[in-house]
């Protein structure tokens, strides 16, 4: 589906404590969905406790350079998560996504992870991002497709989620390659 499928406005921001029930519901909404490849879907349920303290967790990740985890909101709805993560060394920022089960088909993983990739080129000292997924997350490699990045590989890893094939794929995009998408 084309960038500007979506009907409505896609607000990314930083998870604030405020959000924790809404976000439990959203994700448990979502649960079925999820699972088959997102490792970290086998911690939910969690406690609002628990929530909350990982809500606080970001937000001292972000505050000290570290990862950028936020929430997805289309017109106030929580719609899905994105985030930049340092899991590629100097020079690099890895996208990470999810997309509630009621809004898949319509573009907000694309509009998320567009916006993260300018995002992560506006830092003088990233030349490369990447967007990893299993390989039978065909849903997951039409992201990246869509954006321009290129497919540079795949190398095994260990399954972490019942879908999992163990064959994890690597799309990248360099400064050079990225056309930013203009105000």
């Amino acid at each position: 589906m084309p960038i500007d499928s979506l009907r409505g406005t896609l607000v990314l921001r930083a998870w604030e404590e405020t959000d924790a029930e809404a976000l439990a519901r959203a994700i448990g909404e979502s649960l079925d969905h999820l699972r088959p490849f997102l490792p970290w879907i086998a911690h939910e349920p969690m406690t609002l406790d628990a929530r909350l303290a990982l809500i606080a967790s970001w937000a001292t990740d972000r505050a000290t350079g570290g990862d950028e985890v936020c929430g997805a909101f289309l017109d106030g709805a929580i719609v899905g998560g994105s985030g930049l993560h340092h899991r590629l060394g100097p020079g690099g920022l890895e996208i990470g996504y999810w997309v509630h089960k009621d809004y898949l088909r319509r573009g907000i993983a694309t509009t998320a992870s567009r916006r993260l990739t300018d995002a992560a080129f506006a830092r003088p000292d990233i030349d490369r991002v990447e967007i990893h997924h299993d390989a039978a997350n065909i849903a997951s490699a039409g992201v990246p497709k869509a954006l321009g990045y290129t497919l540079i590989g795949a190398e095994p890893r260990p399954i972490q989620a019942p879908a999992e094939t163990g064959v994890h794929c690597i799309w990248r995009i360099t400064r050079a390659e990225w056309t930013p998408a203009g105000p």
